[in-house]
């Protein structure tokens, strides 16, 4: 590369870059927490919807006090819950399912998956759920826990919490070896649950109202799950999604061996496994579906939090089975789980130029003019919001296909084996003479550059295998060099930043991950805790599966669940790593990530071939961090304009609308993340029909439903309004119609604490007719 000399204007950028570096760290410093203590408001998490109160326009005289404490780590004193009795005399699995919100905040708080600044929660589309999954032997002693999330992904914080506060309610009946964490990896999900310092500066901060919401779903689901148990059986089933995928890295694919490559027909992987799960009397209970595709069907202008075309499939199923409930209602839970999705995503359109129209399928997936930034893939639909109920109605209608004829039945003994391992430093065997190592964490040059479903900001590209003068600067002033050692470790990535070598405020990414297979007869869930690219996972699978054989447990079923336990980004092929798109630059701990998984896990599948899981060693526990920066957003107190109280109707609706208009109608508004505090109402919306021979009003949908949208927007001084629109289905039956307002404002009066007040309001009836 030509040598690269710096011009008045960039020595000029450079000293500016500097300076303003300075200012914002001075500013942190004011912000972080130096006493142990964040923001802890606990409460529980309760289902998507209640029936409102009856006033209409009312205020609520209940308020809940804000108060400041610590967030413990530390093992709490066990008081175990009495396990009910197990009947044991069947032969098959105790099931239980449960499901439970999730949310969090829906404003004042980053979306988490794109790192894009500016694209904070400015409402809520769907409501995101943790679906929880018990299975146990008839006697009840060996079990496991699989809960899938709709959230970008899992944080080491947020398994560490959920797995102590599963010890202080159940003693050891739930640990760190059978519970599986797994995010669906929905871009469009709040920030802020993470301790590791890379993922707080992109969530601006550690929200503890969002990470205590987000916990405390996840706890209620497994215990609805646990109460919930009962006799059952287990199948499963695999068969090809077709259309729903492309690979949006196949220059790297293609860097792979050919004689590899040859023994598939796609460079995606098209293949779903479902796991059904029935009572003895074959009644449904749920299903956990497995399939590689992003869900980043919404793209990074997106600022309603919602699951995905991921979590569209769920509602889909879920709406299916449970007849006459509302979403996130009703006994049987459908989750779709992430799987090898690294490379796949569901834009199907493929990248073109948005300046141009024309294809950037190239090695940079950059355009003409506009470079990266222009060079955007497309979904299948009129916009993005069609483009995630195309894509998401694809993977349902898959998984309904195989979930109908799923015959092959699930049985034999409930293994788990995990352990925590430094993957800073493993040694990996390449053959019979050479052996590598894994390095300390760091990012490359393409990871700034992002993917064609969300680009990334300045000059920087996909496949750049060489550092720049001019940023490495940049770098070097302000966070210091990285190391040679970790540049050499690295190569052919050039080291964009050596997160491995920085602590400060806390480490900036994980060293201790969690490795962890649970088997369930011949069928084995593999939790991995990042992203597999394509080529990855079936290498992983294949070596995971030859290992089971090569001990006696023939013709396994692997099965790699994504984003599980803590968050490590990206793992490429050896091969793939060397062209440096995106996903290598990702690969956090260098060119032999993939060799060193599966020498990890292939020592789990061995272990529990030959039973020997009592002989792995814990390895080193990972860190608990307590002292985090506080959210950049100050909570600030909610006002209305003068003359009008909360809740007041601004725009009211029509007297008439037809199938396919949008109802809209806006309130006076408070910010709602003081919902995620204060649950007194457990939605933010309700559309009611009225029914002439009860004389009453029937909910016919809620926040939780893809039918509608509630928009807040943000004014000054404590100033906002809320929109909520129901775009009125082609089922909807013709009536009358009414949209109600849930909300909660924060108060303080003058040397008090401030408190969180329910409200609510109502709009005048309308009309939907059919002509």
């Amino acid at each position: 590369m030509a040598k690269h000399t710096f011009s008045t204007l960039e020595t000029f950028l450079i000293f500016l870059l500097v300076m303003m570096t300075a200012i914002t760290v001075s500013l942190l410093s004011l912000l972080f927490i130096t006493n142990g203590t964040i923001e802890n408001h606990k409460g529980k998490c309760f289902p998507a919807t209640q029936s409102p109160p009856a006033t209409q326009g009312s205020t609520s005289p209940q308020g809940s006090t804000l108060t400041q404490g610590p967030t413990v780590s530390q093992v709490s004193p066990v008081t175990s819950t009495p396990q009910p009795p197990l009947f044991q005399n069947f032969t098959g699995y105790h099931i239980g399912v449960g499901r439970a919100d999730c949310t969090g905040q829906v404003a004042d708080i980053n979306l988490m998956g794109y790192s894009k600044s500016g694209q904070n929660a400015r409402g809520l589309l769907t409501r995101l759920y943790s679906r929880a999954f018990i299975m146990a032997e008839p006697d009840g002693l060996n079990r496991m826990v699989f809960v899938s999330i709709d959230i970008g992904m899992v944080s080491q914080r947020m398994r560490l919490e959920v797995l102590n506060r599963l010890q202080s309610k159940y003693g050891s009946l739930y640990r760190r070896d059978n519970v599986i964490l797994s995010g669906t990896h929905t871009h469009s999900g709040p920030a802020g649950y993470f301790q590791y310092t890379v993922f707080v500066i992109a969530s601006e901060g550690f929200s503890n109202r969002t990470f205590e919401h987000m916990v405390t779903g996840i706890m209620q689901s497994i215990e609805i799950a646990h109460t919930n148990m009962k006799p059952g059986k287990l199948f499963i089933n695999k068969g090809n999604v077709d259309g729903a995928q492309i690979n949006r890295s196949p220059s790297s694919y293609l860097q792979n061996p050919e004689s590899e490559r040859a023994r598939y027909s796609s460079n995606t992987d098209k293949e779903m496994v479902v796991l059904k799960m029935v009572d003895l009397g074959g009644n449904d209970l749920g299903l956990i579906s497995w399939f590689a595709i992003h869900p980043v069907s919404m793209n990074n202008s997106n600022h309603l939090v919602n699951s995905d075309n991921m979590g569209y499939a769920s509602y889909l199923f879920e709406q299916e089975k449970n007849k006459g409930y509302l979403p996130g209602q009703g006994p049987f839970v459908a989750a779709f789980a992430s799987s090898n999705l690294g490379d796949v995503s569901p834009n199907i359109l493929g990248p073109h130029c948005i300046n141009t129209g024309e294809s950037c399928d190239n090695a940079n997936s950059t355009c003409p003019i506009g470079g990266s930034t222009m060079c955007i893939a497309m979904g299948p639909g009129q916009d993005m919001l069609d483009s995630t109920q195309i894509i998401g109605r694809m993977v349902y209608q898959g998984a309904k296909e195989l979930y109908a004829s799923a015959s092959q039945e699930v049985i034999g003994p409930l293994i788990s084996a995990h352990q925590w391992v430094n993957m800073t430093n493993v040694t990996v065997s390449l053959n019979s003479t050479h052996t590598a190592k894994t390095c300390k964490p760091a990012l490359g040059y393409s990871f700034a550059a992002g993917t064609i479903d969300g680009c990334g900001t300045f000059n920087f590209t996909q496949g750049t295998t060489v550092s720049d003068p001019f940023w490495d600067t940049i770098r070097d002033q302000i966070l210091g060099r990285p190391s040679d050692e970790i540049k050499e470790c690295h190569k052919p990535k050039p080291v964009l930043v050596h997160t491995g070598e920085l602590s400060k405020p806390h480490p900036w990414h994980p060293d201790i991950v969690d490795v962890q297979i649970i088997t369930l007869g011949s069928f084995a869930i593999a939790a991995i805790p990042g992203e597999f690219t394509t080529m990855s996972g079936r290498r992983f699978r294949e070596a995971i599966k030859a290992e089971f054989a090569t001990y006696g447990m023939q013709n396994m079923t692997v099965v790699i669940s994504g984003l599980c336990n803590v968050y490590t980004h990206y793992i490429t092929t050896y091969e793939e790593y060397q062209v440096q798109r995106y996903e290598a630059a990702s690969t956090i701990y260098g060119p032999h990530t993939l060799s060193a998984y599966i020498q990890l896990y292939k020592v789990l599948a061995k272990a529990i071939a030959t039973d020997t899981v009592a002989n792995l060693s814990r390895g080193p526990e990972p860190p608990f961090f307590k002292d985090l920066i506080n959210p950049l957003i100050p909570n600030i107190v909610d006002r209305p304009p003068i003359g009008k109280k909360f809740g007041d109707v601004l725009q009211q609706a029509n007297p008439t609308y037809r199938l396919g208009e949008v109802v809209e109608i806006t309130f006076v508004g408070a910010n709602p993340k003081n919902s995620a505090e204060n649950r007194t109402h457990q939605t933010f919306l309700t559309v009611e029909k009225y029914e002439d021979i009860s004389a009453t009003w029937h909910i016919v949908h809620n926040d939780a439903s893809w039918e509608t949208r509630f928009y807040w927007h943000k004014g000054f001084l404590g100033l906002s309004n809320a929109t909520i629109q129901w775009h009125i289905p082609n089922t909807a039956q013709p009536g009358i119609y009414r949209i109600r307002y849930f909300g909660h404002n924060r108060k303080q009066d003058f040397l008090k604490p401030a408190v969180i007040i329910s409200f609510e309001s109502t709009s005048s009836a309308f009309e939907v007719v059919t002509t």
